[in-house]
């Protein structure tokens, strides 16, 4: 039976959205003022064809990781992704799991933070939601790699320069941080399973987890190997969401410094060239 009830919600919170609230070109011939099919699978990371089904009724089990990302892309509110999670047919989160929602607020500060760069991840960190200039800066990742434990660990192929004790110190934090999450979210199945993955593919995460230590990633200071740009020191904050638990991390160069200005490079270079990859895709 199709779930047109689905469907139509997710045309009615497409249209509403401005192409321009996420970052996309609102030129051109447009018979809507929202996101097209194709600007949404995009934005949520599935296909458009699936959009299509989705909203046409054709497709009637979308997984929670999919409902997930169409409420970040579709910017819903909680009650709003709520909802939707039942229209798919599925529990919504409950609070024995660690929060993924995005804010409003916190899509309209990043909104706001264009020549800076930003990126939220969840108490899992889970990367959720990141500007262009982050990606232009740390590049763009995928599969388990959009986990900053995970590729913290077990993915040496990163643009950040460190050293035997700047690492150490990194993966202390990370490791005492995770622990402190699985504290806090002792149901989250999907926390327990990653746990489980670094501590079985990762002997130095394995160490770590056994030293019992507990606390929070908060502040750093990285050097960026840009390939074009050059290198960037810069200082990595990460800033803490009342009430949802969310990870802002943003990164900022000292004013009137060469890092600042090989920033503001990147704004131009970085973000072209993902405008390229994005036309490439396309055709």
């Amino acid at each position: 039976m199709a779930n047109t009830g689905l469907g139509t919600a997710l045309r009615h919170w497409r249209d509403r959205v401005p192409p321009q609230a996420v970052g996309l070109p609102a030129g051109g011939r447009r018979r809507a003022t929202g996101l097209r099919r194709e600007e949404l699978a995009q934005l949520a990371g599935i296909s458009a064809d699936y959009v299509i089904r989705l909203e046409q009724g054709r497709a009637t089990t979308p997984s929670a990781q999919v409902v997930e990302a169409l409420a970040r892309a579709l910017r819903l509110t909680q009650d709003e992704r709520t909802h939707l999670f039942r229209l798919a047919g599925l529990a919504p989160p409950g609070p024995g799991t660690v929060p993924r929602h995005i804010t409003p607020g916190v899509h309209r500060m990043l909104d706001r933070l264009t020549g800076t760069p930003v990126a939220v991840f969840d108490a899992a960190w889970n990367q959720l939601l990141v500007n262009p200039l982050y990606t232009a800066l740390m590049g763009e990742w995928r599969g388990n790699d959009l986990n900053g434990v995970w590729r913290t660990f077990l993915n040496p192929n990163n643009r950040v320069r460190d050293t035997p004790d700047s690492r150490k110190a990194l993966r202390t934090a990370l490791v005492a941080d995770l622990r402190r999450t699985a504290g806090h979210y002792p149901g989250d199945r999907d926390l327990r399973s990653l746990i489980a993955d670094l501590r079985r593919h990762s002997s130095d995460f394995a160490a770590l987890w056994e030293s019992g230590g507990v606390g929070r990633h908060e502040a750093g200071r990285k050097t960026i190997d840009h390939p074009q740009a050059g290198p960037l020191t810069l200082d990595c904050d990460v800033l803490s969401v009342a009430g949802s638990d969310l990870r802002i991390m943003v990164y900022t160069a000292e004013p009137g410094t060469e890092d600042a200005d090989r920033l503001a490079l990147l704004g131009v270079i970085g973000t072209q060239s993902l405008g390229v990859e994005e036309e490439r895709q396309r055709g």
